[in-house]
């Protein structure tokens, strides 16, 4: 083969290897404007709730170049939704198979952006709110919603989803399939979740607080964010109560002592086990029983902290040691160094102290609280209700015993929305305003003695 030949060769090659590229590099682009095209018009529809309108454009994008962007599935989600509120029957049960299909289509193609436990979740809830059409019994759904939570606890989060994941482990071993013991760590998991979401979410809103605080003024975003920290505040704040409701009285004094008497001589140096044991003994009262006391000192002996430290006080103190009590209080708060768990300590130690009378120093704590997670507004009314029930105790005359109302409809209205029903309801027990005009006193300032101690004004005619 001569040298021109070669070269002959070699010229053929290369054009046709440059026609391959503009090929592709034409076909690229055509389907890149393509691509653009249908995402456009798929938003603009669904931006309009036109969603019928979106579905097929949706469609070819899911089709045809999936990875093309995220939001193919975040405008996918809300027009499978609608195609699932308007479906009935097989038509129905196939779009709900398509939306679990897409959920694992944007795992697949946008990890990093798709947390695991967040749509593993989404597709477990998707199959209980119509279980019945699918015929999915609880062991199933109960599975799916463990699969989301063992797989990525953290951003398994959503409030509604952690309530029904609990409800059916309740409904399990209420139907003999889950025993007691598994049933009381599920409680302890889903409560942990709660908590940290709750601390999570607490220390987001407490950078709007401390701003507004320090005489800034909150932006629109940093507005329309406040408002959505608290209302995940309200939605972890219910779910823990219908959390304990759903549990109810099968955490009993007489279900856990033999459980934990059972089990203790094999976790004696487990720390987690021993602070789910000793906190779910004090929260269902069984402290008078001997084996909360071996439970706390081996707990305390395993891992000495805030905790057990609290622990140990509030067995004192119910125990009648109250000075023996309040020096462990003490080093309990002193201990826990994070800012939002320290503020549930203190509100947790002025609720023992409230509980005893103990107002005045209640009060402190509860102030406390106020400082470290001022997002969290519930010690005003519960500093407003020892307020209230002290009313009689703390005035030296009858105005000045029911003016003791004024104050604590003062320090309920501290708590925003969640304090109005009791604001309202202070004030009607206050001083009217003809017996105001009578005392001839208003605008002025009384001072409202004993534990108390603190001045409340006269409203004005």
């Amino acid at each position: 083969m001569t040298n021109n030949t070669i070269k002959s060769k070699i010229m053929k090659l290369k054009a046709t290897f440059l026609f391959l590229f503009l090929m592709s590099f034409t076909l690229g682009n055509a389907q890149n404007e393509a691509c653009m095209t249908n995402l456009s018009l798929m938003s603009e529809a669904a931006k309009a709730k036109s969603y019928d309108t979106a579905y097929p454009y949706f469609m070819t994008l899911r089709n045809e170049c999936p990875k093309y962007n995220r939001a193919i599935y975040v405008y996918g989600e809300k027009i499978l939704d609608h195609k699932i509120d308007k479906a009935q029957g097989e038509e129905k049960k196939a779009f709900i198979a398509d939306l679990e299909k897409m959920y694992n289509e944007r795992m697949n193609y946008f990890a990093s952006k798709t947390p695991k436990g967040e749509y593993l979740g989404k597709i477990a809830q998707l199959k209980y709110d119509n279980k019945e059409l699918l015929g999915l019994d609880n062991e199933t759904l109960y599975n799916e919603f463990d699969n989301a939570y063992t797989t990525d606890s953290k951003s398994f989060d959503s409030p509604k989803s952690l309530y029904v994941y609990f409800k059916l482990m309740v409904d399990l071993f209420d139907a003999g399939k889950k025993p007691a013991a598994e049933l009381f760590n599920k409680y302890d998991d889903v409560n942990d979740r709660i908590e940290t979401a709750l601390e999570e979410n607490a220390v987001k809103a407490n950078k709007l607080v401390a701003k507004v605080e320090a005489g800034g003024t909150l932006t629109s975003k940093e507005k329309r964010l406040e408002k959505y920290y608290g209302q995940i505040e309200d939605a972890f704040e219910k779910v823990s109560g219908s959390v304990d409701k759903a549990l109810g009285d099968r955490a009993n004094c007489e279900t856990l002592v033999p459980l934990y008497s059972k089990d203790f001589e094999a976790n004696k140096a487990n720390a987690v086990w021993l602070k789910r044991a000793v906190s779910r003994m004090y929260n269902k009262e069984c402290t008078d029983k001997p084996l909360y006391e071996e439970l706390l000192k081996a707990y305390d002996a395993a891992e000495s902290s805030a905790d057990t430290k609290y622990f140990l006080a509030s067995f004192l103190f119910n125990k009648g040691k109250t000075t023996e009590a309040m020096t462990y209080y003490k080093q309990s708060y002193d201990l826990q160094d994070d800012q939002v768990k320290k503020a549930k300590l203190a509100y947790k130690i002025g609720g023992a102290l409230k509980k005893k009378g103990r107002f005045g120093e209640a009060r402190q704590y509860f102030e406390n609280a106020l400082k470290l997670n001022p997002s969290n507004k519930t010690p005003h009314l519960l500093i407003a209700s020892m307020y209230a029930s002290s009313a009689n105790n703390c005035g030296d005359t009858n105005f000045n015993k029911r003016a003791v109302f004024w104050l604590a409809a003062n320090e309920a209205a501290k708590a925003g929305s969640k304090g109005s029903s009791y604001v309202t309801s202070y004030n009607a027990k206050a001083p009217t305003k003809s017996e105001i005009f009578q005392e001839g006193n208003a605008g002025q300032s009384i001072r409202i003695g004993c534990w108390i101690g603190r001045s409340v004004t006269v409203p004005k005619l």
